[in-house]
């Protein structure tokens, strides 16, 4: 392709290190869990071991914090080639940056990894100040911290990032894959390691249906605690990443670009993004979007990008970023081009993706063209696609769920009981009309008395 300039680029990042995550293996509702440290400040790879000493031997590196200073340096330094054209690099422009955070399952831990994120994209500066009437010069705290503005996203009300959460279509589509002759072969095959792998796990099931606990806790364990990872006998760790891996991509994708397995939701922000640049003139030129492994998965399988390189078909390491760099040609056919970068974790440098089968960059419209049919732009037709009547999901099949009926219930008595407890303090402080007090100003000198100056009238 011609010779080419950025002009925006979408950023979608996977968290950075946390502590051990449980979801349900069929809703994918999970528990609680704390970014780490190590996922905001630095990561490393592990799983290099010296066999004969037994130590594991850590090779630190950055990851969140770092992630942020690397896309810094490629999309805002002024000498780089792939500089985002006319964009603020020293003091952020809140025009020019949108940033998405998921809130929802693992959402502190994604927080705290967006927060590393745009600290290393734009640093302190000491410009970031302002100079007083009184000529002193203040400069923000910590040598000039930038306060980027974010908007979390709960499944609650917006379902972009987490489109399977209280989807009853997608939980089907989970047990479907669980019984397809495709996993019970595996299951045959992996149930001589999770037998294995019962001495190593506290309160998890050893079975193929559960790997991704099995694995992150394994992986969790071997990360932050010492005794464990010294126990733990060498390989089990890549092996439970292996049929973690197995169950998660055939999970969030589906062999239809429609299908649910697909996270369809998730192009909605990146397409309208794209469109608002390419089309609308808007001053835009970044967008952030921190999420969990799952959009990866999904991303790989409906662009073509895992067919190209089968690799991708996996969960992506911690701190890992795929980069939709939006270009502007000199081709009068093409004029706006997209290009896919990829690192996994803490891999040095971005990988260029093949994306529907091109080995150069595919123009926006064809790339629009190929997904349009695919994407959930609203509310109501995520819910249409996950068999939801109600944009209540929660209330749905809630026969088979007594846990939803009984939130649903305590909500409902909670606010009741608000509601009276607010009238009754008003009755209290106020009482009935008749025990009021007026006071009748009856004329002009009376008022002065009262309000002897007019603090708005000239002298």
């Amino acid at each position: 392709m011609l010779h080419s300039e950025v002009i925006g680029a979408v950023v979608l990042a996977c968290n950075g290190d946390r502590t051990a995550a449980y979801q349900d293996p069929i809703t994918y509702e999970a528990g609680p869990t704390l970014t780490t440290p190590l996922g905001e400040v630095s990561s490393y790879q592990l799983y290099t071991q010296h066999f004969q000493s037994h130590e594991p031997t850590f090779n630190l590196q950055v990851q969140s914090y770092q992630l942020g200073a690397q896309l810094r340096d490629i999309y805002l330094d002024h000498d780089s080639p792939s500089r985002i054209f006319g964009v603020d690099a020293d003091l952020v422009d809140f025009s020019q940056i949108h940033v998405i955070i998921k809130a929802g399952a693992e959402g502190p831990a994604a927080f705290s990894s967006g927060m590393g994120l745009l600290q290393g994209l734009f640093p302190p500066s000491t410009d970031h100040n302002i100079l007083l009437s009184n000529g002193t010069k203040v400069v923000a705290p910590l040598g000039g911290y930038q306060y980027v503005p974010v908007e979390t996203v709960d499944p609650s009300n917006d379902h972009s990032l987490e489109s399977w959460i209280d989807c009853l279509a997608f939980e089907k589509h989970v047990k479907e894959v669980q019984e397809s002759s495709e996993f019970m072969q595996a299951t045959r095959a992996s149930q001589q390691f999770f037998n294995v792998m019962q001495d190593f796990m506290v309160g998890r099931a050893a079975s193929l249906e559960n790997a991704y606990n099995l694995w992150d806790f394994v992986s969790t364990q071997r990360t932050h605690n010492m005794t464990y990872a010294y126990r733990l006998p060498p390989t089990l760790v890549e092996q439970a990443r292996g049929w973690a891996n197995f169950r998660e991509n055939l999970i969030f994708s589906d062999p239809e670009p429609t299908g649910i397995g697909n996270s369809r939701t998730a192009l909605s922000p990146i397409i309208g993004f794209l469109q608002d640049i390419a089309y609308n003139d808007e001053p835009l030129k970044l967008m952030i979007i921190e999420a969990t492994y799952q959009p990866f998965i999904s991303m790989f399988h409906m662009t073509g990008a895992v067919d190209a390189l089968h690799a991708l078909a996996g969960i992506p390491d911690f701190g890992s970023a795929l980069v939709i760099e939006l270009r502007q040609t000199q081709d009068a056919d093409t004029r706006h081009a997209l290009r896919f970068r990829f690192k996994n974790g803490t891999v040095k440098d971005f990988r260029t993706l093949e994306i529907f089968g091109h080995r150069d960059d595919i123009p926006l419209t064809e790339f629009i063209f190929r997904l349009e049919t695919s994407i959930i732009n609203t509310r109501d037709q995520w819910a249409k696609s996950c068999g939801v009547r109600s944009l209540l999901p929660e209330l749905q099949g809630a026969a088979g769920r007594p846990d939803v009926v009984v939130k649903a219930g305590c909500g409902v008595a909670l606010v009741c009981i608000l509601t009276l407890a607010l009238w009754l303090l008003y009755k209290a402080k106020f009482g009935s009309a008749k025990h009021l007090t007026y006071l009748e100003l009856r004329d002009e000198e009376a008022a002065a008395d009262l309000f002897p100056i007019n603090i708005f009238d000239s002298p």
